[in-house]
């Protein structure tokens, strides 16, 4: 059994994954090109060095874009439209019986700290975690393992002592890299990706194999 569990953020926690690929794709649509979701999973989760959306753009149109401003103009939209959004199905829950067996709980998340913690704040689950790792306090991210072996420093156990819980491909190879056992939960944009060095892959957290993990 786990000391802790590890748990990635976006798209795991809460799906911002759906609504980061739309605004990519509205983009492509803009300029008459369509982004294909298996071509877009390359990049989720990850420090963008193995795809990135707007290097695509700008390859397959041969213009040049003012990201700064597209940027903040899709982030803009992006609160908009996650204004409303829940945790997802099941996670509460999952993390309560986590808690009520003994088990610490963090956060390793490739986004900043300001954006995980503003939305575990809102949704009222600060109390449950013990530690965040977040691409503010490492020097490379996932698919690199150093931000969950911050989070197991930071929870004061060994990273084989852990567990992750994870949504994307990226995720799963950071935990690989890392030596830590992960468990797959997809959403609709990370679904039927290649998880087969997952300890389990479920379609959200209501699945009960996930609570035998522990």
């Amino acid at each position: 059994m786990p000391k802790a569990l590890i748990f990635d953020f976006d798209g795991l926690i809460v799906d911002t994954e759906t609504v980061i690929y739309e605004s990519w794709a509205e983009i492509y649509e803009k300029n008459g090109q369509i982004l294909e979701l298996n071509t877009y999973k390359n990049c989720v989760g990850s420090d963008f060095e193995k795809f990135h959306p707007g290097i695509e753009l700008e390859k397959r149109t041969g213009k040049k874009f003012n990201w700064a401003t597209i940027d903040a103009e899709r982030e803009k939209l992006i609160r908009k439209r996650l204004e409303q959004q829940k945790e997802r199905t099941g996670i509460r829950h999952f993390i309560e019986c986590a808690k009520a067996k003994g088990l610490d709980l963090a956060i390793a998340s490739s986004s900043s700290r300001n954006w995980v913690l503003g939305w575990i704040e809102k949704l009222e689950l600060r109390e449950y975690f013990s530690a965040f790792a977040n691409r503010d306090d490492v020097q490379k991210i996932k698919p690199d393992p150093e931000l969950f072996l911050t989070a197991a420093n930071l929870l004061g156990i060994h990273p084989r002592e852990a567990l992750i819980l994870e949504d994307s491909e990226n995720g799963l190879k950071a935990a690989t890299a890392a030596g830590i056992p992960c468990a797959i939960i997809t959403n609709p944009i990370t679904a039927g990706g290649d998880f087969s060095e997952a300890v389990i892959v479920a379609e959200n957290f209501t699945d009960e194999r996930l609570k035998k993990l522990f």
